[in-house]
C-alpha cells in the first residue's frame, strides 16, 4: 500500500514538482490548490500518468475551517496520510520599501506563509501522534518550503523574508515537540534565480528528527 503525501499549492511551481517527484517514488498524492479543479486538470493528469493515485482539494490554508475539511476529506478519500508538504505561500501583492510598506500586505503574507502551514501541521500532528499511539509502525513527516529570504535581507519585501524567518522556526519547534514520534520534519530554503541568461541553483536542507 502506498504511502499518502499532502502537498499544498501542489498544482505549479515548486509544489508541482514536489508532487512529481512524491508521486515518481510511489506516493500517492493529495494535492492541494486555491482554483477550482476545473482549472488545474492538465496538472493533476500529469501526475496520474504516473500511476499513481491523486486526488484534488480546494482550500485555503489560511483559514482554519478550510484546513479541517481538507484533512477530513483526505482521510474519507485516502483513509491515512503519511507527509505533509506545507508549500503554499505568496509574495507581497506590493514590493515596498520596509519604510513604506503597508499593513495589509504583512496581513496577507503572514496570514498564508506563517499562520496557514503553522496551524495545519498542527492539525497533523495530532493526526500523527494518534496514529502513531494506535500503531508503533506508522511513518509519517513534515516538510516545509523556506526560502534563502529566511536569512538574506530584502528590504523591499520585508513581510515575506519574516515569513519565511518564521517558518524556519516553526520547523525547529514542531521537530522539538514531535522529537519523540519519531517524525522527520524538514526545511527546504530554495533560491532560483537567472542572472544574465546563468541559473543559480541554492537548495539547502535541513532535517531534524
Amino acid at each position: 500500500m502506498n504511502k499518502i503525501a499532502f502537498i499544498t499549492g501542489g498544482t505549479r511551481g515548486i509544489g508541482f514538482g514536489v508532487a512529481l517527484a512524491l508521486g515518481k517514488a510511489g506516493f500517492d498524492l493529495a494535492v492541494n490548490g486555491m482554483r477550482n479543479e476545473g482549472e488545474v486538470t492538465d496538472a493533476l493528469e500529469e501526475l496520474r500518468n504516473l500511476g499513481v493515485n491523486v486526488a484534488y482539494f480546494q482550500g485555503n490554508v489560511s483559514i482554519r475551517e478550510d484546513r479541517q475539511a481538507m484533512l477530513d476529506r483526505i482521510l474519507s478519500h485516502f483513509g491515512s496520510v503519511n507527509v505533509l508538504v506545507n508549500n503554499a505561500g505568496i509574495a507581497p501583492r506590493e514590493r515596498a520599501d520596509i519604510l513604506h510598506a503597508k499593513e495589509e500586505n504583512w496581513d496577507e503574507v503572514m496570514e498564508i506563509n506563517l499562520k496557514g502551514p503553522y496551524f495545519l501541521t498542527q492539525l497533523f500532528a495530532n493526526y500523527f501522534v494518534d496514529k502513531k499511539l494506535e500503531n508503533p509502525l506508522f511513518e509519517a513527516s513534515i516538510i516545509n518550503i523556506s526560502s534563502i529570504s529566511a536569512f538574506v535581507a530584502s528590504v523591499n519585501r520585508g513581510e515575506y523574508c519574516i515569513s519565511k524567518a518564521g517558518i524556519a522556526m516553526a520547523t525547529k519547534l514542531w521537530a522539538t515537540r514531535l522529537g519523540w514520534l519519531p517524525c522527520w520534519h524538514w526545511e527546504i530554503c530554495l533560491m532560483l534565480q537567472d542572472r544574465q541568461s546563468r541559473w543559480m541553483e541554492v537548495f539547502i536542507f535541513k532535517g531534524y528528527k
